[in-house]
This record gives structure tokens, C-alpha cells and sequence, in this order.
């Protein structure tokens, strides 16, 4: 039965992968379903009302991305001193930017900078020998629409984007060891034969716990070799009527007191300090354990290297001496005001964006970033602080976007 409902599952996503571009409806997809826009000899937009055309386009050619307009009157160059123009974009979520414009030379130009993305419904209004004009129109990037019910079924989460505490790591790899305390090697006190044989080997013991007992050959007299420290028996070596001679009996090893000794280089040596946490993680494994450093050893080993030791907070189960690890070692911390989860982060045209959530709708929001770690990066800017943005499965998005053909056209 399982079984069973783990295939629905997967066919389930598997389904909702396939219909996606129906349910995801992206603003750019219907405008593909429409005429070419008209565009002009300056590459701008052709907006008309009778004889009376306004040409405009995002200029963005050596300077940051303004609007610019031409305006003509039955084919003719209209002087653009006795035109009154305004822009209004209103963006998603509500948010209005209103663009005026000046004289320069033969065009007018915008007085503020269009911010990324580029993504709006565009209101233009413009006044001409007494009469006004106004055209709306949408022009939309990176948009998509998808229901809450179908984004639930798809996996995508979001959240919040505020501050952060960033934790920056270094890398450094070894192996789990025993320390001196965690291992006893046991001989008998005084020579004799063994009479008895209580535990054996690989039995748990306590400390106190007789091991061995022993007649020793100067007195005659029975005595009890027992466990030094709880742990188990690694090694047995001796029977009944066998002598003890002067050779190790018994091995006790204490599995819990397992440390990490990773192998530390001299760029990183220096910032590197006991009470450090560390994360540890052995090759394949998907939960990490967490330590802290209490050793550093003085002597440098081969490759100029150090060794740092790391007591575990808790052993895992299967975790045993000598088996390889990679630590990720807390060397300092850097509270951020705003940050984004790296999992979120997607490629969009030449930026690094996640998707902004308002309502249904989804769209990019371009990034400027700064310091991260392994969960973590600062958002220096093109983000709003309380922004609800998608921080898993947002290559779905990604793809929705890509799919419905909507461009970087204005």
C-alpha cells in the first residue's frame, strides 16, 4: 500500500508539470497570441490616435533605463516644447511610479530611472494643441499566475524575507578517532592463571564489571580484573588455565567518547579557535552532526597542516572511528538586515532573482547580493524588506516563465 501511494504521488507531480503552462497563465502569453507590437525607428512603441503618434521606448544604451519619446503629427517631426507628457507605471502589488518629462534636443525625455523589472501596466497621457490623448497598455517580464490549491500540489513555499544571521564556515576534512580516554588496554596485576572468564568478546560493560579472575602465582590468592570505564570489549585474549603472562588481556573501548580530527591549512589556521561550532558530515550523508572544537594541536603536520579535534554533541548511530568526514567550521558570524534563502535563487536574463509573491501572481525581482553562507545570502538591494518571495521549487516558476514566451520588450 505504500508503494502504492508513493507512484500516485510522483505520477500526481508528474501531471501538474505537464499542465503547468495552462494553469500558470504568464502575461507575456497573450501577448504572443497578438500582432507584433508596432515599433518605430528608434525601436520604441508606436502609440497612435489618429494623425498624432508618440514613439516610446526604454533607452538603455550607456546610461541606466529611461524613457524616451518622439512624437510626430501626420508624419511630421512635432517640436516636443509644446507636447506635455506622463507616464504612469503601476507595478505589482499596487506600487505607481509617475514619469515626467523634460526637453532634450529633438525627443523628451523621462526624469527617473525604470528599475528592474521592467514589469508593469503603462499608462501614457499626453497633451497636444488642446487636446488630450491616453493609451494603456500592459508590458510584463517574468510574470506568471498560478493558483494557491495548484501551487500547494507543486511543492512551492515561501516566506518572508528579513533579516538573517550568516555563518561563515571554513572547510576542512579527517577522521573519527578515539581519544586516549575513550580505549584501555588491560594485563593482569600480578602474574598468575586465569580461573575464570566472565565477559566476552564484544559484550557491554559497566565500570567495576569483573572481567577476569585471576590466581595470582606469588600469593596464591584469587583477584578480580575488572572494567576500568564502561565501553565495550574489543579484544579477548586468554582462557581458563591459561597463564597470564605480561600480555594485554582485554581491550575496552568506549565508542561514545568518538571524536573528529580534521586537518586544518595554514590560510585558515589563524581564525580558527577552541569553542568554534562545527557541522560534520560523513561522504553521502544527508543529516549533519554538530561539534564543537577543543584541541588545536601545536605541531604542524605534513602539508604545513594542523589537526583540530572536535567533540561531538551526540554520536550517531554507524558513526565509528576511523571513518571519514568533512566539517564545516564556524569561524565568525555577520547579522544581515535582509537576506533570501539560496535554494530560491534562480538565473533570469544577466540576473540572479527570486520570485516576489502578491496574491497569485509571481514575478522576478532582480538582485543585488552580498556576503552568504551555506543557507544564507544578503540582499543589497532590488528587494523590499517583507517581501513574500518563493524560497523552494521555484525553478517551476522559472520554467512557467520561460514557457510562456514572455521577453524583455518594451
Amino acid at each position: 500500500m505504500k508503494v502504492a501511494i508513493k507512484n500516485i504521488g510522483l505520477l500526481l507531480v508528474v501531471c501538474l508539470l505537464a499542465i503547468l503552462p495552462t494553469v500558470g497563465i504568464a502575461a507575456g502569453a497573450v501577448e504572443n497570441e497578438e500582432a507584433e507590437p508596432d515599433k518605430g525607428p528608434n525601436n520604441g512603441l508606436m502609440l497612435r490616435e489618429g494623425s498624432f503618434v508618440v514613439e516610446l521606448a526604454i533607452f538603455e544604451t550607456g546610461v541606466p533605463p529611461e524613457y524616451r519619446a518622439w512624437i510626430t503629427d501626420d508624419g511630421k517631426a512635432v517640436d516636443p516644447e509644446v507636447v506635455e507628457l506622463e507616464v504612469v507605471l503601476t507595478r505589482l502589488g499596487g506600487v505607481r511610479d509617475e514619469i515626467g518629462f523634460t526637453v532634450q534636443e529633438s525627443f523628451l525625455r523621462g526624469d527617473m530611472e525604470i528599475y528592474e523589472p521592467h514589469s508593469f501596466k503603462v499608462t501614457v497621457t499626453a497633451q497636444y494643441q488642446g487636446k488630450n490623448y491616453q493609451w494603456q497598455y500592459d508590458s510584463f517580464e517574468g510574470r506568471t499566475t498560478i493558483d494557491q490549491e495548484v501551487a500547494d500540489s507543486m511543492g512551492v513555499v515561501t516566506e518572508v524575507a528579513g533579516p538573517a544571521l550568516l555563518h561563515e564556515t571554513i572547510s576542512a576534512y579527517g577522521k573519527l578517532k578515539l581519544p586516549p580516554s575513550g580505549k584501555r588496554e588491560l594485563r593482569a596485576r600480578f602474574t598468575g592463571q586465569i580461573v575464570r572468564v566472565h565477559k566476552k568478546l564484544g559484550d557491554t560493560v559497566s565500570r567495576g564489571d569483573i572481567l577476569f579472575t585471576i590466581e595470582s602465582n606469588d600469593s596464591l590468592r584469587s583477584y578480580s580484573l575488572r572494567a576500568p570505564m564502561p565501553g565495550v570489549i574489543a579484544f579477548m585474549d586468554g582462557g581458563a588455565g591459561e597463564a597470564t603472562g605480561e600480555r594485554i588481556l582485554a581491550v575496552i573501548v568506549d565508542i561514545e567518547q568518538t571524536q573528529a580530527e580534521v586537518a586544518v591549512y595554514p590560510l585558515d589556521r589563524q581564525r580558527v579557535k577552541e569553542g568554534n561550532r562545527v557541522m560534520l558530515k560523513q561522504a553521502g550523508g544527508k543529516t549533519p552532526v554538530s561539534g564543537e572544537v577543543i584541541f588545536i594541536e601545536p605541531m604542524a603536520v605534513s602539508g604545513q597542516s594542523q589537526n583540530v579535534l572536535i567533540k561531538l554533541d551526540k554520536l550517531p548511530l554507524g558513526w565509528k572511528p576511523g571513518q571519514f568526514v568533512a566539517a564545516e567550521i564556524e569561524v565568525a558570524k555577520h547579522p544581515v538586515d535582509l537576506a533570501v534563502k539560496r535554494i530560491g535563487l534562480q538565473g533570469f536574463r544577466d540576473f540572479t532573482v527570486v520570485f516576489a509573491k502578491v496574491g497569485q501572481q509571481y514575478e522576478v525581482r532582480m538582485l543585488e547580493l552580498g556576503r552568504q553562507d551555506k543557507e544564507w545570502v544578503e540582499v543589497l538591494g532590488g528587494l523590499k524588506p517583507g517581501t513574500e518571495y518563493v524560497s523552494e521549487n521555484s525553478f517551476l516558476l522559472k520554467a512557467d516563465v520561460e514557457k510562456s514566451g514572455a521577453s524583455h520588450d518594451h
